[in-house]
């Protein structure tokens, strides 16, 4: 039987992503007994102390376990937490040796949404690959630079540690996770039972670009103001450097350094976004959010904004807009 650890962490916290996750593996459980099988998951919440969690002054969760009692676990689930992560971490602290010291025993670790912080804070994710909420990318890139933030992936799965991309997406790692520990049959009766959309991967059509403006570099501000009022246009780099008196490779350092995008990046982003907005609302043809947008060039137009949202601008506006389907 796999011991199931589900972390009940200190302060603000995701109540669905602890009660989903502990409903997904019971639920498995269910199904194997309705099939004359023995249960294959022992579902544990586990926290810090014995003390009970009131979450959103509603809800209020007792631990099943504390750490210190847990000796070995098969499966660490980490929910999403919220408030300031800094705060959040060090409220959290007395969980990061004991997961690391279980995953060094051989557990494995999952992290759910922005539980990558506690993921993160661990050192576990130190040079891999780690998936979050897309709302969260720049926060997570300013406290952990030395992760390998996939803020596009629903689901990223090495050596032995896991985290899904943002909110519901969770649920999609629960998923996977039940398909990995028993076979793809439970994984596709928990899809159909749950109602979730079985292999999806990529978050990239829920996100929303907003320039990171998180820093002190004025020069970099006033460029990115100017790109956002004037996407319609051609911008060059060269056109910026002068209008704000930096040099071209200077600039282009600075821009990187503060938005983590080049210019040039950095214009397709306001550039598809706006055509995004667009395909959601009203009836204009996609040639026409193209030229609107500044685009000349069809492919060009499609390939950046497939790259960018994972979908064709027709499929995009086909699953955001009604009233445009048709068009």
């Amino acid at each position: 039987m796999k011991h199931i650890s589900i972390l009940l962490p200190i302060g603000a916290a995701s109540v669905g992503c602890i009660e989903g996750a502990h409903k997904a593996f019971n639920t498995v459980n269910d199904f194997l007994v309705d099939k004359g099988r023995i249960p294959l998951f022992n579902i544990q919440i586990v926290g810090i102390s014995k003390d009970a969690q009131v979450y959103d002054r509603l809800f209020t969760i007792s631990p099943d376990a504390v750490t210190e009692n847990v000796q070995k676990t098969d499966l660490i689930i980490i929910p999403a937490v919220n408030g300031d992560m800094k705060n959040v971490i060090a409220d959290n602290k007395d969980f990061l040796p004991w997961i690391d010291l279980q995953y060094k025993n051989g557990a494995e670790v999952a992290s759910l949404c922005v539980g990558s912080f506690l993921l993160a804070a661990t050192g576990l994710v130190k040079g891999r690959k780690c998936a979050t909420h897309w709302h969260a990318e720049n926060d997570f890139k300013n406290m952990f630079p030395d992760v390998n933030l996939v803020s596009d992936r629903i689901i990223t799965d090495e050596h032995g540690i896991y985290s899904s991309g943002g909110a519901n997406s969770f649920w999609n790692l629960l998923l996977y996770l039940i398909e990995k520990y028993t076979n793809r049959e439970m994984a596709i009766l928990c899809s159909k039972y749950f109602e979730i959309e079985l292999d999806r991967n990529n978050q990239s059509a829920f996100m929303i670009f907003h320039g990171q403006r998180a820093h002190h570099d004025d020069s970099v501000k006033k460029a990115q103001e100017y790109i956002e009022q004037n996407f319609q246009g051609k911008i060059t780099v060269e056109q910026l450097s002068t209008m704000f008196s930096v040099g071209r490779r200077s600039l282009e350092r600075r821009f990187k350094k503060a938005t983590r995008n080049t210019v040039s990046e950095y214009i397709q982003r306001v550039k598809i976004e706006a055509a995004k907005k667009s395909c959601e609302t009203g009836r204009k043809n996609i040639g026409e959010i193209m030229y609107e947008v500044g685009y000349s060039d069809t492919k060009a137009f499609r390939t950046m904004f497939k790259k960018i949202t994972g979908l064709s601008p027709i499929e995009y506006r086909n699953k955001y807009n009604k009233e445009a389907v048709g068009v």
